[in-house]
């Protein structure tokens, strides 16, 4: 369970040195932190359970979504979410794991996101459609449909099946919303391919 310093501090207020009692909480593995001001009761809850409550308003994306949805092959140990308005990406390490967030545009941020509950986390993910375009909006820019092609093909080595599987009705909705190159010639190339 996720709790917050001041939860804690209220439930050991009976202790005549609630700080104390927090401290060798922690040392004694009753808690784990996950960021400052906030712990974690459980230390084999998973990590991509925990991702939003570290660093948000957020999601989960990018590599691990993608890795997730079996659209790389690579296994992928990095909890990567989207955020928007952050300014900076933000990383860190904890007892759980690594955790990166970067920005993705406003507009593009809320489209494309499922709520997940589990074991009572509550957690939220990107749909393979908008992973993939959270991935190519923070990559180097294309300039041709065969640039995009390549860029996913053989740069991120995105399984082919997986591909023709996402909808590209969904991809076309969003894209736009992300105004960078790599997206116009991902939504140009898919408009070719049902043509």
């Amino acid at each position: 369970m996720i709790i917050s310093t001041s939860m804690l501090m209220d439930q050991l207020s009976a202790y005549s040195d609630p700080a104390g009692k927090l401290l060798r909480m922690k040392r004694s593995g009753e808690l784990y932190p996950l960021t400052r001001g906030l712990y974690e009761t459980d230390g084999n809850a998973p990590g991509y359970c925990l991702a939003g409550a570290i660093f948000g308003p957020s999601y989960l994306s990018f590599d691990y979504a993608l890795a997730h949805y079996g659209l790389i092959p690579e296994a992928v140990y990095t909890f990567t979410s989207a955020t928007f308005n952050k300014k900076k990406a933000k990383a860190l390490e904890n007892h759980f794991g690594r955790f990166s967030y970067r920005d993705v545009p406003p507009e593009a941020y809320p489209f494309g996101i499922h709520l997940i509950e589990e074991n009572g986390y509550v957690y939220q993910m990107a749909c393979p459609e908008k992973a993939l375009c959270d991935k190519l909006y923070t990559m180097p820019p294309v300039t041709s449909q065969r640039e995009i092609e390549r860029m996913l093909f053989e740069d991120l080595r995105i399984d082919r099946a997986e591909f023709a599987k996402l909808d590209a009705d969904s991809i076309l909705q969003i894209g736009g919303k992300y105004h960078c190159n790599n997206l116009k010639y991902l939504m140009k190339y898919l408009g070719r391919r049902a043509g």
